[in-house]
């Protein structure tokens, strides 16, 4: 028999399965008291599989946004109570007070009322949205929601389900704007910080956290519950030379979200290949994105919103959005609007489109 079957795991290979540092583990052990149950020769940790347990329901509770000193004390108390039951009545995911084999709010997929799937059950209270400085496993957040610190730490984990099933959480909860302004653009924002003034590191943490931010976008609204309007479509686009998407993905998101039919041409559109598509399309608005003024590019935002499609004397031309920080400190061109944010281009172009009647393109 192998001494990982007779003692149970060691440290290091207990933190390569939940994907944290062994420092990690020795903190909780230390601190508040997270450690296995016995130890070989009374001195080296080894972790047995209720032990290993306990820790899997601590790295969920801590990635829902809980503090740890808190996710600790529900973990021992779970573990006490599970000592003095009957085999399979409790256990470390078992909630104190309620029925046997209940468990915390955990990072698995769930369902919620008029969603698929049905509702979801056994969730229990949580406090309201705490706004207050935190760590997220290093990252800088500042003064954020609980739910930013959370993902910081699933991020830092490199843990893709917790992401999913955290994002999933902060839209039913929150709504689309608020999950994307309050929730994922500061978390976003810190990952980049901390990217940026620590050479290559974190930069696995930062490409997790923007694909399941993407995905999570793009199932905002399941596609057997869309109602597009039969109206021209709005194209989002990037400009040349600008390669950040997750803000049009969100705006995406949201005309999706209200009915609206979109094209998401997405990274760097080439003026050329833009100024092809609105001709063929004839969109009811273009959306052009800059995150630095660098890429603005004001030559081009006044060529989409001169140009015009539609049959002879009755030809229209396309609202043209400026979203961005790269568009700040201009005015903004004639036919063109420079939204405050993703809510204030979300009314507009909703407002656009109500007015709208379709011009087949030329």
């Amino acid at each position: 028999m192998s001494d990982s079957a007779t003692y149970g795991l060691t440290t290091g290979a207990v933190a390569r399965r939940l994907g944290v540092s062994p420092t990690t583990l020795r903190s909780w052990d230390r601190r508040y008291g997270i450690g296995p149950a016995a130890r070989e020769d009374g001195r080296h940790r080894r972790w047995a599989p209720e032990d290993v347990a306990m820790l899997e329901e601590m790295c969920r509770l801590t990635a829902s946004g809980a503090p740890p000193a808190e996710a600790a004390r529900i973990v021992r108390t779970a573990r006490a109570a599970g000592a003095g039951a009957a085999p399979g009545t409790a256990g470390p995911g078992a909630v104190p007070g309620t029925e046997p084999g209940t468990r915390v709010r955990s990072a698995e997929p769930e369902s919620y009322p008029g969603r698929p799937g049905g509702p979801r059950r056994d969730r229990p209270e949580e406090p309201g949205p705490a706004r207050q400085p935190g760590s997220g496993n290093g990252l800088p957040l500042g003064d954020v929601r609980r739910e930013c610190r959370g993902l910081a730490r699933a991020a830092v984990r490199l843990d893709g389900p917790a992401l999913d099933a955290l994002l999933r959480d902060a839209v039913a909860d929150h709504g689309l704007v608020t999950a994307w302004e309050e929730v994922m653009a500061p978390t976003l924002h810190a990952v980049g910080r901390k990217w940026e003034s620590s050479g290559d590191r974190y930069v696995e943490v930062e490409h997790l956290l923007s694909w399941h931010v993407s995905t999570a976008l793009r199932q905002v609204v399941p596609a057997g519950h869309r109602s597009v309007a039969p109206v021209p479509p709005v194209l989002l686009a990037c400009v040349p030379g600008e390669q950040h998407t997750l803000p049009l993905e969100a705006l995406a998101a949201g005309l999706s979200e209200r009915g609206l039919p979109t094209r998401m041409f997405g990274a760097a559109v080439p003026a050329e290949a833009l100024d092809a598509a609105v001709r063929r399309m004839g969109p009811a608005a273009v959306v052009l994105w800059s995150q630095a003024r660098s890429t603005a590019n004001h030559a081009l935002a006044r060529h989409v919103a001169g140009s015009s499609f539609g049959v002879k004397g009755a030809r229209t031309r396309p609202l043209v959005l400026l979203a961005g920080p790269g568009w700040a400190g201009r005015t903004p061109e004639p036919g063109t609007l420079r939204p405050g944010g993703l809510r204030e281009a979300l009314d507009a172009l909703s407002r656009h489109q109500a007015g709208v009647r379709a011009a087949p393109p030329v």
